[in-house]
């Protein structure tokens, strides 16, 4: 009877065995979407858009910027991405050139007319606003796997799609954020929503998409994006338009020393 019993209980165990293996952590499920994601994105070469950004202070006051934005593919390394503001006169000529990494920190050069120079951003500074805008430095790269770990919290309707909520957690040094909670939608992993949480762990800042598009039958991009931060009462608006993609960009259209002689 014992025997019988044991083979019963082994008999079980293994029938569950294959379930259990299969069984995933949140930690785990977390890591498998953000990878999916990124993978789903690859591909695309290059592409240019042109870009307005609007500046909204505590008051409603706006400004707005026109600026060019190119950005190359890079083969197992993140993007290499480029912006030229044209408009208005006190800051055409500038420009900002990223080099995306995992968990190496990204490398990024801002040329500032007014000086006549390129000057390299340290990482240690990264948190700082851009160009006087609710986006940090270091929301401009991009969002490589190895940057964060991550914890998938759920899934819920994001307007018209269902998205999963991920957890994610900055794995780089000196990120301005203890946190982030991000919307990615599970057709075709758009991201409709982040929310940004400073060193005190409190809301800093939240990033609504909408208006997607798709471009080569494949990949979406976010007509518009909107930065509020919660704490200053201010907020950035980027419209996107005129994407062009597979536009033939080399290395040789990112490079620090040419920042001075774009037009």
């Amino acid at each position: 009877m014992l025997k019988l019993k044991s083979a019963l209980l082994f008999s079980a165990l293994a029938l569950s065995l294959p379930s259990l293996l299969l069984a995933q952590t949140a930690e785990e499920k977390g890591l498998e979407i953000a990878t999916a994601a990124r993978a789903y994105d690859r591909g695309f070469g290059d592409f240019t858009a042109d870009m307005v950004m609007t500046l909204k202070n505590r008051t409603g006051q706006t400004s707005t910027r026109q600026i060019r934005i190119k950005t190359l593919e890079v083969e197992n390394d993140g993007d290499k991405s480029l912006s030229i503001f044209d408009e208005p006169k006190d800051v055409k000529g500038t420009a900002m050139l990223t080099f995306s990494h995992g968990l190496e920190p990204d490398d990024q050069w801002l040329y500032l007319p007014a000086l006549k120079k390129v000057k390299r951003i340290n990482s240690r500074n990264k948190s700082g606003p851009f160009m006087g805008s609710t986006f940090a430095f270091e929301d401009l790269g991009s969002q490589e796997v190895e940057k964060y770990t991550y914890r998938l919290k759920g899934e819920e309707p994001c307007g018209e799609w269902q998205c999963y909520l991920i957890e994610r957690f900055p794995a780089y040094k000196h990120s301005g954020y203890t946190r982030q909670l991000v919307w990615v939608d599970k057709e075709a992993y758009r991201l409709v929503k982040a929310e940004y949480y400073d060193r005190k762990k409190t809301l800093l800042k939240t990033l609504s998409g909408s208006d997607f598009q798709q471009f080569l039958e494949h990949y979406w991009r976010a007509g518009k994006m909107e930065m509020v931060n919660h704490q200053n009462g201010k907020s950035t608006l980027l419209e996107w338009k005129n994407y062009q993609f597979k536009t033939g960009l080399s290395d040789r259209d990112f490079r620090s020393q040419a920042l001075k002689r774009l037009k």
